[in-house]
């Protein structure tokens, strides 16, 4: 790749016969409660948490709400205190090095078991309502098990890199998006229409890692791939670092390229050998699409483009190797052709800080002079024309929109998950939060608007699996421009409601609100990119203003 991850990383993914968790506690020395009373003094602080013996003696300093708290239970059962002001993740995280044993007749672990990210939440609203008990008919066993394993290699690949480049600002390495595209994530995340060009890209196993065969992946197989990378909610920048460039930037290589290009960087960018991103928005033109200035002119041998301009707000724009690119050809929305480009044609790119991480590769893309072979014209059927890139972009933008809201709404689910555990798990004016009826109606209004959102993402879904490309883009623009306004719609509910039940935690950066704490600063990305709210709604019901409808009366 030209352009690499700030840190050298090599990604190793093994699967080995490792010792169970139950074989772990069995292996372990028993002690009753009355035992553990013994050790309460500060040289000798043991504390019981979910049916297992913590020594937290030389942890007390080292503590992040200091040695104080912890002796008001040294020697006792504390449970549900812990629990009151800690995730489970915490215990993942210290409690290996501090275990001393279990106690005796106790379940041990069946607090923790219930926040095992391996698993179908079990808060309402969490997972979409198949996954919660519900008859459907979209889903079947094969979607079942592509989302556990899905939701296994998200959290065991994906997090760990994610979480510390979150923070670090670094980009995703080359060896992460290999792993995805071994995987068969980066494939399946560009969906059906991709599933017949595998048999001749080796090297991609979807069916032994993720459980579907390519000839059974359908619409909904795509949906829970981007549901499942929407419970990334850890990294958001670094999130859309792991492909929201690739996600709206391949499919029109696969839809629009001639074909001596698309044969070549499809299977380049689905191995993740190759990165590639969608460069449309530019300083003067977002949601207007119409009135970008960016310019392509032939030289006079008539060989190349010759291409000026420069785009804004790219996302993976900074560590892309290619830029699938919207330019000005002649005059109008008639005047807009699409080229791709690659890096080492001469585009340079500039960092640009958001308000989530660096990581996502946010990029100003300039053209000062780029040559471009003219064969890189594209257009629609795959055969270069000019004056087709407003139609190409177009087409893009039902699957970009789609692939926003299937994203979001997860993260939005998993706002409420917290929300919902919170009010379980908090103690206040002597009883949990959600015996508050305040706060039962917050959830209320949450888990409505997303729960309608989501209803109305399973129809267009099925829509779109049954429709071709062609007729999807004749007639889903305006509902799924629709959809993606009801969505951020309801993401900025979550978003507000969410902070509120949480209080000072829901602003904190770390603990119990953290996650809400994220989610607040960079919903209205949702809001933005793809189109603005505002344009999504026009566009809603200015695509159904033709026909029939134009003349009803009352």
């Amino acid at each position: 790749s030209s352009v690499l991850g700030k840190r050298p990383h090599i990604l190793t993914v093994a699967f080995v016969n490792l010792p169970t968790e139950s074989s772990i506690m069995a292996a372990l020395p028993e002690f009753t409660l009355e035992q553990v009373a013994a050790h309460n003094s500060d040289e000798d602080m043991w504390l019981v948490v979910d049916g297992k013996v913590y020594d937290v003696t030389k942890f007390k300093r080292a503590h992040p709400g200091g040695a104080g708290i912890l002796k008001l239970f040294a020697g006792k059962e504390c449970s549900k205190e812990f629990f009151a002001m800690h995730k489970a993740e915490v215990l993942e995280k210290y409690g290996p090095k501090l275990l001393k044993g279990t106690v005796a007749g106790a379940k041990v672990g069946a607090m923790q078991a219930t926040a095992d990210p391996h698993s179908i939440n079990v808060a309402p609203y969490s997972e979409p309502s198949f996954w919660m008990g519900w008859k459907s008919p979209y889903y079947n066993e094969s979607h079942k098990t592509f989302r556990l394993k899905l939701r296994a290699f998200v959290h065991d690949v994906l997090r760990p890199e994610a979480a510390e480049g979150e923070e670090t600002g670094d980009y995703p390495t080359v060896e992460l998006y290999q792993a995805m595209g071994k995987s068969g994530l980066l494939a399946a995340r560009i969906g059906k229409d991709v599933m017949p060009f595998l048999s001749k890209i080796p090297g991609i196993e979807l069916e032994a890692t993720l459980g579907v065969k390519p000839s059974e992946f359908d619409h909904f197989h795509e949906l829970i791939a981007h549901e499942e990378m929407g419970r990334l909610t850890v990294a958001p920048g670094f999130n859309d670092g792991l492909g929201a460039g690739f996600c709206i930037g391949l499919p029109p290589v696969l839809h629009f390229a001639p074909p001596h290009i698309r044969d070549q960087v499809v299977p380049e960018v689905l191995r993740g050998d190759k990165r590639i991103c969608l460069a449309i928005s530019e300083p003067a033109a977002g949601s207007d699409v119409a009135g970008m200035l960016t310019t392509a002119t032939k030289t006079p041998d008539g060989r190349h483009y010759i291409v000026n301009g420069v785009k804004k707000w790219i996302t993976n724009g900074m560590f892309a190797d290619y830029f699938v690119t919207a330019v000005r050809t002649g005059q109008g929305r008639n005047g807009i052709s699409m080229l791709f480009i690659s890096r080492d044609m001469g585009v340079e790119t500039k960092a640009i800080k958001t308000t989530y991480s660096s990581s996502a590769g946010t990029a100003l893309v300039i053209f000062d002079n780029v040559m471009v072979p003219v064969e890189n014209l594209m257009g629609v059927g795959n055969k270069g024309k000019e004056g087709q890139g407003f139609a190409c972009i177009m087409y893009n933008f039902n699957h970009e929109r789609w692939f926003i809201v299937s994203q979001f709404l997860m993260s939005c689910r998993m706002q409420i998950a917290d929300c919902f555990k919170w009010a379980t798990q908090r103690m206040a004016f002597g009883k949990p939060l959600i015996e508050q009826p305040v706060l039962r109606q917050k959830l209320a209004r949450m888990a409505g608007a997303v729960e309608s959102a989501h209803a109305l993402l399973e129809v267009v879904t099925y829509q779109m699996d049954k429709m071709p490309y062609k007729e999807q883009s004749q007639k889903l623009g305006g509902p799924i421009a629709l959809l993606k306004y009801q969505t951020t719609r309801a993401g900025t509910l979550v978003a507000d409601e969410s902070v509120q039940m949480f209080g000072g935690r829901g602003i904190t950066r770390t603990g119990m609100g953290s996650g809400v704490e994220r989610f607040q600063k960079t919903y209205k990305y949702a809001a933005i990119l793809g189109g603005s709210e505002e344009v999504m709604a026009d566009l809603a019901i200015r695509q159904q203003m033709v026909g029939e409808a134009m003349r009803a009366k009352l």
